[in-house]
């Protein structure tokens, strides 16, 4: 893997990743699922916890989900447990409360980190995408990146944006 960057290393060789669908992510069962699988779609990736101060940020999660879905829409939540460990040891407790509590439909997948030497490649990416206003690193649960249908990073959203204030946005990507 490459620094400043992004590189992957495959096959003994290093090659620049163009898009998040070079990526492959752990599902909640702990299989991989690659991103291919979402190319053509329009992607809103978030880092989640259950017990955090934006955790309501679910239900407006889902309603974007419910009402833009068919014309090519999913969400993506990663559990992180980086920030005040507000998220619960065994994901399917999390799976559980998400479902339970706001009725979350959208993937969930496997708790991931987001900073640090162990942060997850896809996250390590998605931030050289889109930097934040003060630095690299994510500064807490709920930073949301908008990612376009040929997988390139679009926007990078504070934890305190209001996903209803991410529909403006998404709208423009439908039309």
């Amino acid at each position: 893997m490459c620094l400043g960057r992004i590189c992957i290393l495959k096959n003994e060789e290093e090659r620049l990743v163009a898009t998040i669908y070079d990526f492959t992510v752990k599902q909640t069962n702990g299989e991989q699922r690659p991103l291919k699988d979402y190319e053509g779609k329009i992607l809103l990736i978030v880092n989640t916890a259950s017990k955090c101060g934006f955790t309501p940020q679910f239900q407006g999660l889902q309603e974007l989900y419910e009402k833009y879905h068919a014309n090519g829409f999913e969400i993506l939540g990663f559990p992180c447990n980086q920030f005040n460990n507000q998220e619960f040891e065994n994901i399917d407790e999390t799976m559980e409360f998400c479902q339970k509590n706001y009725g979350v439909t959208f993937p969930m997948f496997a708790k991931v980190n987001v900073n640090g030497e162990n942060a997850d490649p896809l996250f390590t990416f998605l931030k050289e995408q889109k930097k934040g206003v003060l630095s690299n690193n994510i500064k807490w649960n709920f930073t949301k990146f908008l990612v376009d249908r040929n997988g390139h990073v679009l926007e990078r959203y504070a934890p305190q944006t209001d996903p209803s204030k991410i529909e403006t946005d998404l709208e423009k990507l439908f039309s």
